[in-house]
């Protein structure tokens, strides 16, 4: 099975091309959803983060909007969350790697800060999308709440999109259009299909 790593930068099309993916029947996990849904649904990490950000804690929940603002900016209390959840996304991923082992010869792990968390090294290959700074700014300034200066602020916050880009193995040039895209990744899906995979299970296994 060929593990498939997939990242970019903010507004570059990483979301359409998860899709793309599935629509061509290959099982992708999204870590930003595995978080969502462990601090909707995980008690244990729910206690945790209540009492690293108590600000962000109300009636037996988690504020994500609460915790994005006394996160955003702060290095070091975005290390103290991400040392709470991120072992329990990367057991998700396991279980994850786990079902779709049975006759699945890609998949795909859904990382945006794939680079930055070292997670490039469990996965076989890695496809990053890109586009125009010019086209990448605009879709992020289209978001809702979405300003300058945040997005100056993500940006810093994530390794330059030239850099992705030479250390990637696939690069999806999302600014040429969806169709483009969606031809890329079958290409993409093939070539993969072709390949023997080495990260699972045993590094996995290894580092858990």
């Amino acid at each position: 099975m060929m593990i498939l790593g997939l990242t970019g930068s903010i507004a570059m099309g990483k979301t359409c091309a998860a899709e793309d993916f599935r629509s061509l029947g290959v099982p992708v996990h999204d870590s930003d959803e595995a978080v969502h849904a462990l601090l909707a649904e995980d008690e244990s990490i729910v206690a945790e983060v209540a009492i690293a950000f108590p600000e962000a804690a109300a009636a037996g929940a988690i504020d994500r909007r609460v915790l994005a603002r006394l996160v955003f900016g702060d290095d070091e209390a975005l290390s103290r969350l991400e040392a709470i959840v991120h072992p329990k996304v990367r057991h998700r991923q396991i279980e994850f790697l786990n079902a779709a082992a049975e006759g699945r010869p890609v998949v795909v792990l859904d990382i945006p800060l794939l680079f930055e968390t070292g997670g490039e090294g469990r996965c076989d290959a890695v496809v990053v999308v890109s586009a125009p700074r010019a086209m990448q700014e605009e879709r992020a300034l289209s978001r809702p709440g979405m300003t300058r200066r945040r997005f100056a602020s993500i940006l810093a916050h994530q390794m330059p999109d030239a850099d992705k880009r030479r250390r990637a193995d696939f690069v999806v040039d999302t600014g040429k259009g969806r169709a483009y895209s969606l031809r890329a990744i079958e290409n993409i899906v093939k070539v993969a299909a072709r390949r023997r995979g080495t990260k699972w299970p045993r590094s996995w296994l290894e580092d858990a």
